[in-house]
């Protein structure tokens, strides 16, 4: 079996001018957990998943708390978490995508792909042709349904 008989040909994209707020939401809609980011022409340029928002290089000082009785008595600031999550939201998607994308092509066998998650520590690769152009994606979830 190859990537072409298992991926997803509806792919949901973002490019790397779109905002980071955005994404998120789109991520929420959509119940996915990352998308690739793709250029004008279509070309991958980069991924973006829940850990790159969750976990960004620039990072968010969290405030120290305490949680008592089931509930948390923050110590420092929550204004300034707030103001901090704020401003992030403001970035693009090009501030926080990775841009060492791992793709796969259509005609690899998907005991190659399944090998890639599992070496590169990754939970999707999008599918490209021969000119780095998105034709599909495929995940852990597509590979399972397909396994059992």
């Amino acid at each position: 079996m190859k990537a072409k008989d298992i991926m997803n040909k509806n792919v949901v994209k973002v490019g790397p001018e779109d905002n980071v707020n955005d994404l998120v939401k789109l991520l929420l809609e959509k119940k996915i957990s990352g998308v690739p980011v793709v250029n004008e022409e279509n070309e991958v340029i980069g991924i973006v998943s829940e850990t790159d928002l969750i976990y960004p290089e620039k990072s968010v000082h969290l405030p120290a708390f305490i949680p008592i009785l089931d509930s948390i008595i923050f110590i420092e600031s929550f204004k300034k978490l707030e103001k901090e999550i704020k401003k992030m939201a403001a970035y693009k998607v090009k501030d926080v995508m990775n841009e060492d994308v791992i793709t796969v092509r259509e005609d690899v066998d998907i005991e190659e792909i399944v090998n890639i998650f599992v070496d590169k520590r990754i939970n999707r690769a999008p599918v490209v042709d021969e000119n780095n152009r998105l034709l599909g994606i495929i995940t852990r979830t597509d590979i399972l349904k397909h396994i059992y």
